[in-house]
């Protein structure tokens, strides 16, 4: 039986973000295929409050948007069979219903939770939601698909 939550590590060998683009820390609360719990630390240091915006940092909502998508990355590749997705790699295909609540300030804990709502084939469709705390900062909907990585 797989664990409920896995590491950055094991997020690494999942899929092939790297700093500075590997947004999310861990995935937790894991139901097999289904549903986790990604969290991605906001740190003030990070890359794009450089210039988003100088004396009021905000994380860009297309950012949150990629995070959810490397969380439901992360949690389709964890749960299919390891033999069927070597050599493949997930790409997100289409955005809906994006909508950016609240901004997301520096030094902050952004849980995005994340269901897959459907699969067919090698297309999943997925909705997600942001959130500080109790607060609503994003949510959204996106499909994405299992493709052969080029060698």
């Amino acid at each position: 039986m797989k664990s409920n939550s896995i590491d950055r590590k094991k997020i690494e060998s999942l899929l092939p973000h790297r700093e500075p683009m590997l947004l999310i820390e861990k995935l937790i609360n894991i139901v097999h295929l289904k549903s986790a719990t990604a969290i991605v630390n906001v740190k003030k240091n990070s890359f794009f409050f450089q210039g988003h915006f100088p004396g009021q940092p905000v994380m860009p909502g297309v950012l949150i948007v990629e995070a959810f998508g490397q969380a439901a990355a992360a949690l389709t590749a964890y749960g299919i069979d390891p033999k069927e997705y070597d050599n493949k790699l997930v790409y997100l295909m289409s955005v809906e219903k994006a909508r950016f609540r609240n901004p997301v300030m520096p030094e902050c804990e952004l849980h995005l939770d994340i269901e897959a709502i459907r699969s067919h084939g090698k297309v999943w469709k997925y909705k997600g939601i942001a959130r500080v705390g109790d607060k609503k900062m994003a949510d959204a909907e996106w499909s994405a698909t299992i493709v052969d990585r080029k060698t």
